[in-house]
């Protein structure tokens, strides 16, 4: 069975990578900026040829997460009403709803 390996890095972390080679750090340095380690980055250069990929924008907190969705489910569970779940959260009663 093949070693799953190290878990993948938030995508904030890449994006920062991307963001100090950029500003014109090699890997190494940007590896030491973000605080990754040196192959990681330089595997990350190596496999995108030194492009930046496209990654998809950050969400931007319109949908709801998955973890707001789970306090919703458990509030609802022990009974509490739509505008008292709402104000629990800090989300607009319609989100709710």
């Amino acid at each position: 069975m093949r070693s799953p390996g190290h878990p993948k890095y938030r995508r904030d972390v890449e994006s920062a990578f991307w963001d100090q080679i950029a500003l014109g750090l090699l890997a190494e340095e940007a590896a030491r900026v973000i605080g990754v380690a040196p192959a990681v980055a330089t595997r990350w250069y190596r496999q995108h040829g030194g492009m930046r990929p496209f990654m998809p924008p950050t969400p931007s907190g319109r949908s709801l997460s998955f973890t707001e969705r789970e306090e919703i489910a458990i509030l609802v569970a022990k009974g509490h009403g739509v505008r008292q779940i709402a104000r629990t959260i800090g989300r607009d009663p319609g989100t709710i709803s």
